[in-house]
């Protein structure tokens, strides 16, 4: 487990060698470790290396840990599916929510957003690779959800995040998060309401090189983390 801080290092330094050979700010790329199906003290040992941004996909899982470090308060991330009886306390607990699809699930966030905090920060799902397998909003049905969620009062709409097809050579890689990157740029001309998106969450382990060449500004990254995901004691 040791490791964990080693390869922080590592992910650091890639992050920082991939925003200069594209000329990104680094300042301007969170890394966001994806910890589902991770203990609390691995997410200790990474916030001793600075991690202060934690994505989790499973609700139950993550309301232990969020329990377990309540002593250290990070930013947590709901990057997973979303069910309709599992809004309330995604809304309570949470300060980012990367998957909405639909606006069912945006509606309720908001209106279950606690008051005494600041708006929900979400991003739209969108299924930039059209899967049949896979969550996400179409492309085209884009601009109409971003619209409606931008009315509702308890969310900040920062984005969109997608989970494109696992390619291997970094051209291949590139292509999905160029069109995310265009999306993004046309919805913020399309209307002035959606001119201050300023959020694409891109890039895993296995490509964040790409993403970060096509304007990425959250990576979500695990296994270079925390290494092979195994179900262990919250």
């Amino acid at each position: 487990m040791t490791n964990i801080l080693d390869n922080i290092k590592q992910v650091s330094t890639s992050l920082q060698q991939s925003a200069q050979q594209f000329h990104r700010s680094v300042d301007a790329i969170m890394l966001l470790a994806v910890s589902k199906g991770q203990s609390s003290q691995a997410l200790r040992l990474a916030w001793q290396a600075n991690i202060r941004n934690f994505g989790e996909n499973y609700l139950q899982e993550a309301l232990e840990k969020i329990a377990a470090l309540d002593d250290l308060d990070p930013c947590w991330h709901f990057i997973g599916p979303i069910q309709s009886n599992k809004t309330q306390d995604i809304a309570q607990h949470f300060s980012w929510v990367h998957s909405i699809e639909r606006l069912k699930i945006a509606r309720r966030l908001s209106q279950q957003r606690p008051a005494h905090l600041p708006p929900l920060n979400v991003c739209i799902q969108v299924n930039i690779d059209r899967e049949t397998s896979k969550s996400g909003i179409d492309p085209e049905h884009c601009l109409e959800l971003a619209l409606a969620i931008d009315e509702l009062p308890r969310l900040k709409l920062r984005g969109l995040m997608v989970i494109p097809q696992q390619r291997d050579q970094l051209d291949e890689q590139r292509r999905p998060y160029r069109r995310a990157a265009e999306l993004l740029d046309s919805l913020k001309k399309s209307s002035a309401a959606l001119s201050s998106l300023d959020t694409l969450s891109m890039g895993m382990s296995g490509d964040m090189q790409a993403a970060i060449a096509e304007g990425a500004t959250i990576i979500r990254v695990g296994t270079a983390i925390f290494g092979p995901r195994t179900q262990t004691k919250l």
